[in-house]
């Protein structure tokens, strides 16, 4: 991807990406501006993006699967979340799913080619008996699949993350969704410094941090690029951007209008903020980037497959098609499952499995505190 275009806002883009990839850093300044661009530069932004993108990750797609192990029955307020104390959406509600359900989640991860399987759990935080519970099933999926894990549990406490990270957990997913200004808009029943409390205390016992944001609740473009750099200072391994989904009977609603071009300058500013960072497409993408989900993948380097937690996805074949046609290839990382590199061999084609789990979120994996 190259283009030569003159820019029509100030900023030499493509500079930009030079100045990153030799290790300087965009401003502040530059990133709300690339936000508020003409959308007659999106390519110039895109082709920036993926000058970096190329030289980190070059065309693989990490693909995750997730599992939403407990749904509903949350006290937090969180306004986004159809899941969330006041929401009145139409979703499934039940608690933590048995061991038999979890793994057979971890076996659709499997053959679905995804390289981390996410257990997704809603609630303020677990207990004890929900920590140890996942972390016997983890022993399991580990041994059986040897999958990449990612736990998504709310805040925890410090002996609780010690007990994930020694069960195999490899990764801790806690989003700060918004900025540290804008975060008692969208949520009251905890605070922006138990969000940081939480990440301390996953990067103090050795687990990877993911943490990212959800787009389009009524913030402001410096409240996104506060969020792209305050997660360039934490230096979290992997960041999901969320595009907000209307879901109907969720308190926040739908205050902004997302378009495909400004979903596009957001994953771009995110790729030139966080250069070497995992960068992931996560909820609502097929909502907002609608015919334009390929470009996304000029920026980011991976996304989910299939459901979300409450909302469903694109089936898993579509989302392959989409790899295949960009010329990109799907990687496994460099983890110890051999089976899971042999799926990848395989030729991709239409006749992979579809998957719908019915239990997709709307946060790709962050209905929780």
């Amino acid at each position: 991807m190259s283009v030569d275009v003159t820019p029509e806002c100030g900023l030499n883009y493509s500079e930009l990406a030079d100045r990153v990839l030799q290790g300087g850093q965009i401003s502040r300044d530059e990133a709300i501006a690339i936000l508020g661009a003409p959308d007659t530069d999106v390519l110039s932004i895109l082709d920036a993006a993926w000058k970096v993108r190329r030289e980190h990750f070059g065309s693989s797609v990490q693909l995750y699967y997730l599992k939403n192990a407990k749904s509903g029955l949350c006290p937090e307020d969180c306004g986004y979340c159809s899941q969330a104390k006041g929401s009145e959406a139409e979703i499934d509600k039940y608690p933590m799913l048995d061991a038999d359900e979890l793994k057979a989640g971890a076996k659709r991860a499997f053959d679905s080619r995804a390289r981390t399987y996410c257990i997704v759990a809603s609630g303020r935080g677990p207990s004890d008996r929900e920590v140890d519970h996942v972390c016997d099933v983890v022993k399991d999926i580990k041994q059986e699949y040897g999958l990449h894990i990612c736990a998504c549990l709310g805040l925890l406490k410090p002996d609780q993350a010690e007990r994930l990270k020694e069960a195999g957990v490899d990764r801790i997913n806690h989003n700060l969704n918004t900025s540290e200004n804008f975060h008692d808009e969208i949520v009251t029943t905890h605070t922006f410094a138990d969000r940081l409390k939480t990440l301390d205390i996953a990067k103090d016992v050795g687990l990877e941090l993911c943490a990212g944001m959800i787009v389009g609740m009524g913030e402001t473009h410096e409240d996104v690029v506060d969020v792209a750099i305050k997660l360039a200072d934490l230096k979290v391994e992997s960041i999901p951007i969320n595009f907000l989904i209307p879901i109907e009977g969720a308190q926040l609603g739908r205050p902004v209008d997302l378009d495909p071009r400004y979903c596009l300058k957001v994953l771009a500013m995110f790729r030139l903020t966080n250069p070497a960072t995992e960068l992931r497409i996560a909820g609502g993408r097929e909502v907002n980037l609608r015919t334009m989900q390929p470009m996304g993948l000029y920026a980011a380097n991976s996304m989910f497959v299939s459901d979300y937690l409450t909302t469903p996805g694109q089936a898993a074949h579509e989302d392959f098609r989409m790899i295949r046609d960009l010329g990109f290839e799907v990687t496994a990382g460099d983890y110890e499952s051999e089976q899971l590199l042999a799926q990848l061999d395989k030729p991709l084609d239409a006749s992979l499995p579809v998957l719908s789990d019915g239990q997709g979120c709307n946060t790709g994996g962050s209905c929780n505190s």
